[in-house]
């Protein structure tokens, strides 16, 4: 706190836990700084049932193993149709499962391991969690291993089925690679599951229909938002929008908000004078001169 409210310190900028951010921007607020804390996400996809299927689900395998689901833009619960449910699982698993393990230095590598032993644990608990809440654990990567580098944290693609509403796994960041599947019977539910999650990072849906691809990027809570795009993140010269439990602030990160942060603004009203203007005699302090 002595860094958060030292004088000489004008404003705070963070990434971390949302009950971490929420102190850190409160707490400077009250000291007079300008705060932007970027916490945790918990990004959705909605998959519907006119989507391209093979591509999108491509798409998701990516978003969610890639960097072993250690990112805060990857796509962790899918809401899917329950018309193309049972496909799309089948087709998430068998592509889940030929993902190679191995440290990420390896280019064969397509899944490497977490970042500490500690982690790891922490990602066995949340899959057993996930498990003594009733959801259906379709892949399980508890006791991943690969030879020759036995002393790797790694887990192997999870994923689980029926994650209903309340269930930890669907809900919570948990930084490793699980996937949620939440099923619905329509855009409209599917977007109403999106929006009763806390967080609101970013968010995908997956279709082939342009007024759904519309809906959704107008009543998606998520400040990025991706159309077929299984990370959303945009450009640089964009700012990285999270809402809700994912961001605390007025000003985001990068784009024109980020330079915004960064920069205080000045004013500067002046008026200069001649020698010619010395020699004239103000009457009134608003300037008006008399000559003669």
């Amino acid at each position: 706190d002595s860094l958060l409210t030292n004088p000489d310190v004008r404003g705070i900028t963070f990434v971390g836990s949302t009950e971490v951010g929420k102190h850190i921007y409160s707490t400077a607020a009250a000291a007079g700084k300008r705060g932007q804390a970027l916490t945790e996400a918990k990004n959705h996809a909605l998959l519907l049932e006119d989507a391209v299927l093979e591509r999108s689900i491509a798409g998701i395998i990516n978003s969610t193993y890639g960097c072993a689901g250690q990112r805060c833009m990857a796509l962790p619960v899918v809401v899917m149709q329950d018309s193309i449910a049972d496909e799309a699982i089948e087709m998430l698993a068998t592509m889940a499962k030929a993902l190679k393990l191995g440290p990420a230095y390896l280019p064969e590598s397509q899944l490497g391991p977490v970042i500490t032993a500690k982690h790891r644990e922490w990602v066995h608990s949340c899959i057993e969690r996930g498990v003594a809440e009733g959801a259906d654990l379709v892949l399980d990567g508890r006791g991943a291993s690969v030879e020759g580098y036995e002393g790797g944290f790694y887990v192997g693609p999870t994923i689980f089925d029926n994650v209903r509403p309340g269930n930890f796994v669907g809900d919570s960041e948990i930084f490793g690679p699980v996937t949620s599947i939440k099923r619905v019977s329509s855009f409209e539910e599917g977007l109403a599951v999106m929006n009763a999650n806390r967080f609101a990072n970013g968010s995908s849906i997956y279709t082939s229909s342009g007024y759904y691809a519309r809906e959704f990027a107008k009543g998606t809570h998520a400040g990025m938002v991706g159309v077929n795009v299984g990370i959303p993140v945009p450009f640089s010269t964009f700012p990285f929008t999270g809402h809700k439990d994912s961001f605390f602030g007025d000003l985001h990160a990068m784009g024109k908000d980020g330079v915004a942060f960064f920069t205080e603004t000045k004013a500067v009203t002046s008026v200069w004078f001649t020698d010619e203007h010395a020699k004239e005699k103000v009457t009134t302090w608003d300037g008006t001169l008399t000559r003669g």
